[in-house]
Order: structure tokens, then C-alpha cells, then sequence
């Protein structure tokens, strides 16, 4: 996305993207109403949702069986009011097309893996990466680290982290979906289990959500423990249980929620999960995301097209995003260490939390709730610059 954007300022970009392809299961694949509003603005909206995918226009969660609504997008002030679940390939692909396509300047390099930053007098002036051509050292005016929570650019500018922990990880896989099963995307809580599925159209996205650093016991315990947890939070998809071959099904998503101090040094900006690594509650960590590089590009995209580019732009960009990222991950925490840990850590009958019960009596609550998933605490738009010569 900021490449998209600061190409279509009229600012030479270079996407450098470690695999062959974007087709890896289980990323963030919720596309929330504040990045359809981007796509709105980019006059893009409509060829993006031609691409298959679901429309979520309220959230639900189920405690000892009794269901809950917890969020309802229907009154979000925005062109879309639902969550799009798309594949994030697909979403990506979409980008990637359209900026190939309508902006010369962009341009993209799979099978590219970063390795190294590239230094000159105090500042970052480029990368190291392995191609299919070997190795290549890139020199740029400014690199943008967008590679994810494990991010090696942040590692190798030596950016100071903050951790602020997390209580749980989570084992994501597939169920087949039946016309006659609920249409409704739902977290089951249990005494001591956790379980989320997406409606997928075809097929369930499931989540289980362990306590951090249990998969080798769940291991011990062998694949049938977690078929038959599974089977007892969704029992109409008892019969399909079967589909869970073995742990080689499941992919393992490794929660850490933290935040660079800084998240610049001269040359370098570091946007998304390589500045904030985001919990999946509430699926809000690609929109957070994709926030950042609207808010980048739209500080950015004149300095670099006009060669001005200063270390004072950097700190405007963070200075724009951090709020809304320590609002977020706050409240993340807080679900984290109020509702999670203690219900994968209790034992006995499950009683519905009291935020559970308030958003259920509450309309106006459920909205709220909407509103802070949907659309954030600071929804960012697109004002970028004319390209020069314009």
C-alpha cells in the first residue's frame, strides 16, 4: 500500500517481497472498513470487491453456549459497512496489479529477500538482498521496513522494542462448511478453551487459541484432545473432525504485541507490524497497517518526490501513528490479561464477562465496538501530493 501510494505521488518505488508468490494461508485476511474506505478514495473499491470474498456486518461471540453480539458495523459512517474476508493474496495481487498497471514508477520484486541494511555516513542509505539473481545491494532515499513482527530490518537497524506480552498463541486451520451450519463469524469461550471461526463461504476458519507456550503439551496429549475440544465448541462440525489429520494441519501464530520506540532512523521508517506487532483480537493489525502507510505516504510523498526528505518527516509519521497504535494495544492487552488469560486458565462453568453482558443490553455499546474495530481510533485518507509536473 505505501508503495501503491508514493508511486501514484510520482515517487520511484522499488517493492522488494521475500517469496514467489502472496499465497500463504492464515494472514490477516480481514479488510475492515477504514481500508475500504482507502480503496474508496483510490477509486479502486469496486474492482476489489468484484473479487470473491465475505461480508461481516456484525460480530458474536458464545459463552457456555448462550451467543452474544458484540459488534454491529451497520451504522459505521462509511462507504462499507461490513468486513470484507478476502485471501490476502488476493488482496495483494489486486494492489500489485493496479499499481503495474496505472503508475509507472512502481515497480516489484519477488523471490527478493532483504538480508542487510546498507549504511553511509550515520544513515541508512538502502538493503542487501538475495534475488534469483544473486545477491544485489539496492540504494534508495529512504527504505520502508513493512516485513511483519520477525522484521530483519528492524533487527538490523538495531531499534529498540518494547514487549508487551501476551498470554496465548493460536493454531489456525480449515473446516469444510455445510449450508446447513450457522452463518455467523463467532469466538466460542469455554472453561479453559477458546475457539474462533471465520465464515470462509466454502469452509470454516478456525483459530484455537492455547495458552502461550502449551503446544508441545498439547502435542503429549495428541491430535484427538484437540479434535474432541474442538468438536464440543461447534458440535455441528462434530462429524468433520476427521479433517484434522494431524498437526501438520495446523499453523502456528506465535501472539506478540510490542512497539519500537522509535521507529526511525535517518533513511529508515519502519510501518505496521515492523514498528507494532499486533495481538489478532479483533483482526485489526493489516488495517493498522495499512493506516501507517497512508499516513507515510501522505507526509512523505513530497519531500521524496522533491529529493527534501529530512529525519524530522520520520518523526511527523510516528508522531501521527503512535497514539492510535498505543490506544489499540492497550485495549488489546486489557482483552488479553482480563478476558483470555482467564478463560483459558479457568476450570468450571463458563459465566459470560461483564463487558460480554453490557455490549448484549447495550446497542449503542455494540456500535462503539464497531466503530474501534471497523474503523480505529484515528482513521487516516489519502491527500497525497500532484506527481511533479502536474
Amino acid at each position: 500500500m505505501a508503495g501503491v501510494l508514493l508511486a501514484k505521488a510520482g515517487v520511484d518505488v522499488l517493492v522488494l517481497e521475500k517469496h514467489a508468490d502472496f499465497l500463504r494461508d492464515f494472514r490477516g485476511d480481514t479488510i475492515h472498513p477504514s481500508t475500504l474506505e482507502v480503496m474508496a478514495e483510490l477509486g479502486i473499491l469496486d474492482g476489489l470487491l468484484r473479487l470473491p470474498h465475505q461480508e461481516v456486518r456484525e460480530l458474536h461471540a458464545s459463552v457456555g453456549g448462550t451467543p452474544f453480539a458484540v459488534a454491529d458495523f451497520s451504522h459505521l459512517p462509511t462507504r462499507c459497512r461490513f468486513i470484507a474476508l478476502m485471501p490476502q493474496w488476493d488482496f495483494l495481487d489486486f494492489l500489485a496489479g493496479h499499481a503495474r498497471e496505472r503508475y509507472p514508477r512502481f515497480a516489484l520484486w519477488m523471490r527478493a529477500e532483504v538480508t542487510d541494511l546498507l549504511e553511509e555516513g550515520g544513515r541508512v542509505a538502502g538493503v542487501r538482498a538475495v534475488t534469483p539473481d544473486g545477491a544485489r545491494e539496492v540504494r534508495a532515499g529512504l527504505v520502508i521496513a513493512a516485513d511483519g513482527r520477525h522484521s530483519v530490518v528492524r533487527a538490523k537497524a538495531g531499534l529498540a522494542v518494547e514487549e508487551l506480552g501476551a498470554p496465548m498463541d493460536v493454531l489456525w486451520f480449515r473446516l469444510s462448511r455445510r449450508p446447513e451450519d450457522p452463518n455467523e463469524t463467532m469466538g466460542h469461550f469455554e472453561s479453559g478453551c477458546i475457539l474462533v471461526v471465520i465464515n470462509r463461504g466454502a469452509y470454516w476458519q478456525c483459530g484455537y487459541v492455547i495458552a502461550k507456550g502449551s503446544l508441545d503439551d498439547l502435542r503429549a496429549r495428541g491430535i484427538e484432545a484437540l479434535r474432541q475440544a474442538t468438536a464440543e465448541l461447534i458440535p455441528y462440525a462434530r462429524d468433520r473432525m476427521g479433517e484434522i489429520r494431524s498437526f501438520e494441519d495446523l499453523s502456528l501464530l506465535t501472539v506478540r504485541v510490542d512497539c519500537l520506540d522509535r521507529w526511525y532512523r535517518p533513511g529508515l521508517l519502519c510501518i505496521g507490524d515492523a514498528a507494532h506487532a499486533m495481538s489478532p483480537i479483533g483482526g485489526v493489525g493489516i488495517n493498522l497497517a495499512i493506516q501507517d502507510a497512508v499516513a507515510a505516504a501522505n507526509e512523505l510523498a513530497g519531500p521524496l518526490a522533491g529529493g527534501g526528505l529530512a529525519v524530522d518527516h520520520l518523526k511527523r509519521v510516528q508522531k501521527r501513528r503512535e497514539w492510535p497504535t498505543y490506544v489499540t494495544q492497550r485495549i488489546q492487552v486489557m482483552v488479553q490479561r482480563r478476558i483470555i488469560a482467564r478463560v483459558l486458565g479457568h476450570r468450571g462453568p463458563s459465566r459470560p464477562p461483564l463487558a460480554l453482558r453490557l455490549l448484549a443490553r447495550l446497542p449503542w455499546l455494540r456500535q462503539r465496538a464497531a466503530r474501534l474495530v471497523g474503523i480505529g481510533v484515528r482513521p487516516e485518507h489519502v491527500r497525497l501530493p500532484a506527481p511533479p509536473g502536474r
